[in-house]
C-alpha cells in the first residue's frame, strides 16, 4: 500500500473541508458542473469516474477464471457472502438504522436516498484494493486474482438486477433506463476497454509494460477520486453543515456490515476446511466494496446533491481504516484459525 493509499481517510477528510468551502465560495461554478448532463449522466463526473475505474480494471486478468476450481471452497464462500448476503444485510441495516432508529436525526426528504446509497455501495464487490488487503494477510495470490476476476464477470450481469430488486423492496423508485446506462458506462465499457488495453500492452511489452502504465495511472486515478469527492461535498456542504451528524450516522450500518460479512466469510472458510491463506482474502473480499462504481452509480441514479451520493462517499471515508482493522484481526487470529483437529480439515487439493 502506498503512503497515499494508507492515508486515504485523511485526504477524504480534507476533500470534505475543501469541497464545502469551495461550494460556498463558488456556487455558480458548482451549479455549472451539475448542469453539464446528458441523459442524466454528469459529463465531468463521468470523465473522473473513468479515470478512477479503468486503471483498476487493468489489473484484472480474466484468464485467471481457469483457476477457480483450485480453491472451490473459498470461491464458494466468497460468492455466497458477496452476492447472497452482503447486499441484503446492508439493505436490512439501512432499513433498521436509517429508516427507523436514526430517522429523527436525518433530513426526512433524504431517508430513502440514503438507504439507496447504502444498497448501491454493498452491491459491488471490491476490485483493486483487494490485492492490497490480500498481500497484507499473506493471502494466496491465485485465489485472490481468480476471485476478483469472477466477481467482475458476475457484476456485469448481476449489479443492475440486484440493485433494482433491493431498491424495489425498499419502495424506492427504480429508474431502470438510468441504472442500465450506468452498468454500460461504468462496468461493461470500462471492462472491455481495460482488457483490450491490457492485452495490447502484454503483447507488446509484457508485464513490465503493464506495470509501467499502472504506475503512471495510479496517481491519476487517486487524484480523480479526490476531485470527485470535492465536487460531491461542494454540492452537499449546506446539508452537512445543517446536519453535522449525518456522516457519523451513515457510517454505523457500513461498519456493522463490514465486520459482519468479514466474520461470516472467515468462519465459513474455517468450517469448510479452507486454508488460512485463502480465508483471509476471502473475508476481505466479502467485506469491502467497489466504492468507485458505487459513487458513479449513485450520482447517475440520484444526482450529485443526493443523499445516495453522500452515503457512498461515507464508504470511501472509512474504507482504509476499517479494512486495516480487518487485516489485523485476520493476521492475529491465524493460530486460532489453524488450531483444530486434523480430522476436521479437508484434504488439500492436488
Amino acid at each position: 500500500m502506498t503512503t497515499f493509499e494508507r492515508y486515504l481517510t485523511v485526504w477524504v477528510a480534507l476533500c470534505i473541508v475543501a469541497g464545502i468551502g469551495l461550494g460556498h465560495l463558488f456556487p455558480h461554478v458548482f451549479a455549472a458542473v451539475g448542469a453539464a448532463e446528458v441523459a442524466r449522466v454528469n459529463l465531468p463526473v463521468a470523465a473522473l469516474i473513468w479515470l478512477m475505474i479503468v486503471p483498476m480494471l487493468l489489473r484484472i486478468d480474466f484468464s485467471a477464471l481457469g483457476q477457480v476450481a483450485q480453491h472451490w471452497r473459498g470461491i464458494g464462500v466468497t460468492l455466497f457472502v458477496n452476492w447472497a448476503v452482503k447486499p441484503f444485510s446492508m439493505a436490512a441495516l439501512g432499513w433498521l438504522f436509517i429508516g427507523w432508529l436514526f430517522r429523527p436525526y436525518l433530513p426526512a426528504d433524504q431517508i430513502d436516498s440514503y438507504i439507496a446509497g447504502l444498497i448501491i455501495l454493498a452491491a459491488a464487490p471490491c476490485t483493486a484494493m483487494v490485492f492490497v488487503w490480500s498481500n497484507l494477510t499473506r493471502g494466496e495470490p491465485h485465489f485472490t486474482l481468480s476471485q476478483v476476476a469472477l466477481n467482475d464477470a458476475i457484476m456485469v450481469f448481476a449489479f443492475a438486477p440486484l440493485v433494482g430488486l433491493l431498491l424495489g423492496l425498499s419502495a424506492i423508485t427504480v429508474p431502470w433506463d438510468t441504472l442500465l446506462l450506468s452498468v454500460v458506462l461504468y462496468i461493461l465499457v470500462p471492462v472491455i476497454l481495460a482488457q483490450a488495453l491490457r492485452h495490447r500492452l502484454l503483447a507488446r511489452g509484457g508485464e513490465a509494460a503493464l506495470a509501467s502504465l499502472l504506475a503512471r495511472l495510479q496517481p491519476l486515478s487517486l487524484a480523480a477520486l479526490l476531485a470527485t469527492l470535492v465536487l460531491l461535498f461542494g454540492f452537499q456542504g449546506g446539508q452537512i453543515l445543517a446536519q453535522p451528524l449525518v456522516i457519523a450516522l451513515l457510517a454505523v450500518p457500513i461498519l456493522i456490515q463490514v465486520y459482519f460479512n468479514a466474520g461470516l466469510a472467515y468462519l465459513l472458510n474455517r468450517l469448510s476446511g479452507e486454508q488460512h491463506c485463502v480465508a483471509g482474502p476471502s473475508a476481505l473480499i466479502g467485506a469491502s466494496n467497489f466504492f468507485e462504481l458505487a459513487v458513479a452509480a449513485a450520482i447517475s441514479l440520484f444526482g450529485l446533491q443526493s443523499g445516495a451520493a453522500l452515503a457512498t462517499v461515507v464508504g470511501v471515508l472509512i474504507e482504509v481504516p476499517v479494512m486495516l482493522t480487518v487485516v489485523w484481526i485476520v493476521n492475529r487470529s491465524k493460530d486460532w484459525y489453524e488450531r483444530r483437529p486434523a480430522a476436521e480439515r479437508a484434504a488439500p487439493l492436488p
